[in-house]
């Protein structure tokens, strides 16, 4: 049973935009800490000799306690917190519709403000629940680039990129909804981990390529892997990328999380087809930059991520050219069965062509796991999520079969 929160009818959405962030007043979400105390600085109600300490403040209100309104900050003065609310907002995005799946995978469409797109922008985020693990699926951009010819997700056009505030967002508003912040409670009836975080990784897998937005995915994973804030390990921070090869290196070096790339074919032709992206930067390149990932060992593999599809690129001779493209990489094989849509022309390779694919890959020395059908019911897929402008209608929703991210970063 699909449970769907319906947030759009008047009064839902008048409580809701209540709550949204105003656009005349700034957030202190996605600041550095630096830009965080200049904020309080340049505003005129902190000086400059209480910057520091009261940056330590915001940001363990903002990132510790989880806190959404600047009135739940108690050891901040009353007058102080009226001032901060008149100048600046640390509130939460309007959430337009939640969708919860009979396995217990979420969906959230958010709205955020235009900021130069012309109107309200929408995008969707989504958690896994796994044994062990929570995973949330984080979009980076509204639309996409890349138009990958079997990726859904592509053929809705690039309508801006996200800030560093609207990705932390989607972190933080799934932590309020799964009551993963201290002295919050779980939802009755949710599906998450038995023990430990609610949400326990992340996958930077949503809408768009997170390296054409570098600075803003860069700002938002530093503050989320923040040892004295939200402090996600990098080891399960997972940042997927279709192979912006000037990035990759920079990836390594600046963020320090673990690398997924968007794989798919092992040759330049195929990929071309597949992976536009590959006509800028082909894959004698792209497997250059992964060779030369920072910190790249067996203990921080790369994951590859291959969509299995039907008479493409499912054959043994397939594998045999993954296994040579790939060799010498630590890496990890993550095979995909392809998730239809209305419109495609491809189809999913079938299932047994999947597991012979499999067996010869880890015959061959590499983990190579066949992604779990997962939120089948609610288009949780990956490379399925589209805005609410976009969507499929709901006939042809529940048609499809969908899984969804499982298996990154550490458990």
């Amino acid at each position: 049973m699909t449970l769907s929160f319906d947030h759009t009818t008047e009064g839902a959405r008048d409580a809701l935009r209540a709550r949204a962030t105003p656009a005349e007043k700034p957030s202190l979400i996605g600041l550095t800490r630096a830009e965080l105390g200049a904020a309080l600085v340049a505003s005129g109600i902190v000086p400059e000799r209480q910057a520091r300490m009261r940056t330590q403040q915001l940001w363990h209100w903002m990132y510790v306690r989880g806190v959404s309104d600047f009135a739940g900050m108690f050891n901040i003065s009353k007058d102080l917190r009226a001032e901060l609310d008149k100048h600046f907002t640390v509130a939460r995005p309007e959430i337009v519709d939640e969708q919860i799946s009979s396995d217990g995978t979420r969906k959230w469409l958010f709205r955020f403000p235009p900021r130069g797109a012309g109107r309200p922008v929408e995008i969707e985020t989504v958690y896994i629940p796994e044994e062990g693990r929570g995973t949330l699926c984080i979009s980076s951009q509204v639309g996409c680039t890349l138009t990958c010819s079997f990726c859904h997700t592509g053929t809705q056009k690039l309508v801006r990129n996200l800030t560093a505030e609207e990705i932390l967002a989607q972190l933080l508003t799934a932590r309020d909804r799964l009551g993963d912040f201290p002295d919050r409670d779980t939802p009755d009836g949710a599906i998450v981990p038995a023990e430990g975080r609610k949400v326990s990784n992340i996958v930077m897998m949503g809408m768009g390529e997170p390296l054409y937005n570098f600075e803003a995915v860069k700002k938002a994973l530093l503050i989320a892997s923040d040892g004295d804030g939200l402090s996600l390990s990098k080891r399960r921070i997972t940042l997927s990328t279709s192979g912006v090869v000037p990035e990759i290196f920079r990836t390594g070096e600046e963020i320090g999380v673990m690398l997924a790339i968007s794989l798919h074919a092992t040759n330049d032709d195929l990929r071309d087809l597949l992976v536009p992206i590959n006509k800028k930067y082909p894959l004698k390149e792209l497997i250059a930059a992964c060779r030369a990932y920072p910190g790249l060992s067996n203990a921080r593999r790369i994951t590859f991520e291959y969509v299995m599809l039907k008479d493409v690129n499912d054959s043994i001779d397939d594998a045999k050219g993954l296994i040579k493209l790939l060799k010498g990489i630590p890496a990890k094989i993550n095979l995909i069965p392809f998730n239809p849509w209305p419109g495609t022309n491809y189809q999913c390779s079938d299932w047994e062509t999947i597991e012979k694919f499999a067996d010869y890959i880890n015959n061959a020395g590499y983990a190579s796991p066949i992604r779990t059908p997962r939120g089948r019911d609610i288009l949780a897929a990956c490379g399925q999520l589209k805005s609410e402008s976009e969507r499929m209608r709901k006939v042809d929703r529940l048609a499809l079969e969908a899984m969804m991210i499982a298996g990154h970063g550490e458990a």
